[in-house]
């Protein structure tokens, strides 16, 4: 049975990860490239663009290929609690530090789930903020302060 592309949902959710990924792309183009071992404000947004609009494209195909159709609608609770938690998120950055912020992020996010679980996601926020220390803080050396603001 052939399933119309508005509701083939891996068709759809490599189009938006096309679209996504070429827009950062097209929005990075500004900016200066540099090498991958001086990278420039626009490498990590230009390759990262590249990399999701090709597992978009991946996504796509297989969509083609597989034919599974849409079966839910849209979420109001997810609509809602993702972008306030990334705009959280950006606050906490500012005032909380690093570490508050990441574990926020992670619990806030996971509550647009109706299968939200207090206990599971407070162990992944942090063993996700331990590992996003290790490698932003430590690793790479982004200049964020751990705790506090500023």
């Amino acid at each position: 049975m052939k399933i119309p592309l508005q509701r083939n949902r891996d068709f759809l959710a490599g189009l938006m990860l096309i679209t996504i990924g070429g827009g950062a792309m097209i929005i990075a183009r500004d900016y200066p490239f540099g090498s991958a071992l001086r990278m420039g404000p626009g490498y990590f947004p230009t390759v990262l663009g590249g990399v999701v609009a090709a597992f978009g494209v991946w996504v796509l195909i297989s969509g083609l290929i597989k034919q599974e159709p849409t079966t839910r609608t849209w979420s109001v609770r997810a609509l809602i609690v993702l972008p306030l938690t990334a705009v959280v998120f950006g606050y906490m950055m500012e005032h909380g530090g690093f570490v508050p912020a990441v574990l926020v992020l992670s619990i806030m996010s996971a509550t647009a789930s109706p299968k939200f679980k207090f206990t599971e996601q407070a162990i992944l926020a942090i063993g996700l903020t331990v590992m996003s220390v290790g490698l932003f803080i430590y690793g790479i050396g982004l200049p964020y302060p751990l705790f506090g603001g500023h």
